[in-house]
């Protein structure tokens, strides 16, 4: 009897450890694709306050840009949209802990890449000079003798400083808000700023015609997400190809950012 009792606490032991490793074979095989459509949303870390990409509307809810593209891969998965605010602080780890499952608006680098993944370049985010129509300014020899409002310490200062000619009249100033109003009221004939800061001069200013002369430094903005996570990489991959193919990127960047979207602001 001891040892059928034996043999059958034997075999239960073993069915119930085969269980287990099924169980976790499962659960290893499960990734975040799996997660998402058994929750039915896919949550998004966005910025919450960073105009023309994500910021509040009149009904309060986040519009923008980046929306738009994070609306997109949502409808792909065929689950809802849940943006998630976020801060640059914070954001990373919001990100690794699972707490959203893809981020908006990563610039990409080596250090970055060693802990998260990126996904498709999808929006352009470039540092340019801009001038009133009228003023002719096609490259950076253009600047000689011109005064350019700029943003003092920033990456916009630094490229300024490296392309403009010597005899170039910079004038730096300690927020955007200053940078804008000096080159709007005429104290400088042009300014140089981010394109998310510059789409909002771009719409407002009808009178004075401001344009993009041309770029200074180009570094778009990825879709980001944990590694390992390769079903996810490809569906928002293919969705970002599916904008681009079917002019949606180029419709947001037409309302957002005011400009039609160049496919060449998007590889880094």
């Amino acid at each position: 009897m001891t040892r059928l009792s034996n043999l059958k606490s034997s075999v239960a032991a073993t069915l119930m450890l085969g269980a287990a490793v099924l169980g976790f074979t499962s659960a290893a095989n499960a990734d975040a694709v799996d997660d998402i459509t058994k929750a039915g949303v896919l949550n998004v870390g966005v910025f919450a306050d960073f105009p023309p990409f994500s910021s509040a509307s009149a009904d309060m809810s986040l519009k923008g840009y980046d929306i738009d593209v994070a609306q997109y891969i949502a409808d792909s998965l065929k689950v809802k949209l849940v943006p998630v605010p976020v801060t640059g602080q914070n954001r990373i780890p919001y990100l690794t802990e699972k707490r959203v499952d893809v981020l908006v608006s990563v610039g990409y680098s080596k250090e970055r890449a060693e802990v998260i993944d990126f996904a498709a370049a999808y929006a352009p985010y470039y540092i340019a000079v801009i001038g009133p129509a009228a003023l002719e300014v096609k490259g950076k020899e253009d600047l000689a003798g011109k005064s350019i409002a700029v943003n003092r310490g920033t990456l916009e200062d630094t490229s300024l400083t490296e392309a403009a000619p010597k005899d170039a009249d910079i004038k730096r100033f300690d927020n955007y808000n200053s940078v804008i109003q000096a080159f709007i009221s005429g104290q400088t004939e042009l300014m140089v700023v981010g394109n998310d800061v510059g789409a909002q001069v771009l719409a407002r200013q009808e009178a004075l015609k401001p344009e993009q002369k041309f770029q200074l430094l180009t570094s778009p903005s990825h879709l980001a997400l944990n590694k390992g996570e390769d079903r996810l990489k490809q569906a928002i991959n293919d969705a970002v190809a599916k904008m681009l193919a079917d002019g949606k990127l180029n419709e947001s960047s037409q309302a957002w950012l005011k400009t039609p979207l160049n496919p060449e602001n998007l590889k880094d």
